[in-house]
């Protein structure tokens, strides 16, 4: 059995690309679209950007990025599994990965937006388990009727 391989990866990378598109659409199923905050391929190329895949015998299972918003503070995007690979434990690999290079980074807190629809609740679940907490919106964002903002404090012993 071939371990979970999580690595740098493109987000122009064709089998990434679908699956951010997958992404999107799920957002837009479950949000109006003024409440969706995806980035697209080329928003995820920018310089303040860490991009990141997990991969199993070469298939792709999932992917989540890292905006570095400050000395301070980052933000996660883009965090997706594949519907196929959910329930391996590909997001909750990635979340420690990302979590784990922000504090390499430096980072201090960890900050996220997400849905709060039932498509949404198991992200959020797992969020709440890495330690994130609900908080009130960061940043350009607005509270709206169909999303949240969740923090973690990289200080904190009990963050993952």
């Amino acid at each position: 059995m071939t371990a979970l391989h999580i690595q740098i990866d493109d987000p122009a990378r064709e089998d990434v690309t679908a699956l951010l598109q997958t992404h999107a659409a799920f957002a837009l199923e479950e949000s109006p679209p003024d409440t969706c905050h995806f980035l697209d391929v080329a928003g995820l190329k920018t310089p303040d950007i860490s991009f990141w895949s997990a991969r199993k015998d070469g298939a792709l299972l999932g992917v989540v990025a890292l905006k570095t918003l400050s000395d301070a503070d980052g933000e996660v995007k883009s965090m997706h599994v594949a519907e196929a690979a959910r329930g391996q434990g590909a997001a909750r690999a990635l979340m420690v990965h990302l979590i784990e290079q922000a504090r390499q980074k430096g980072l201090k807190k960890l900050w996220l937006e997400t849905g709060n629809t039932q498509g949404f609740q198991a992200a959020v679940a797992l969020y709440a388990k890495l330690g994130f907490t609900h908080c009130p919106p960061f940043g350009c964002y607005q509270e709206t009727d169909f999303n949240i903002f969740m923090m973690l404090d990289l200080s904190s012993a009990h963050a993952a």
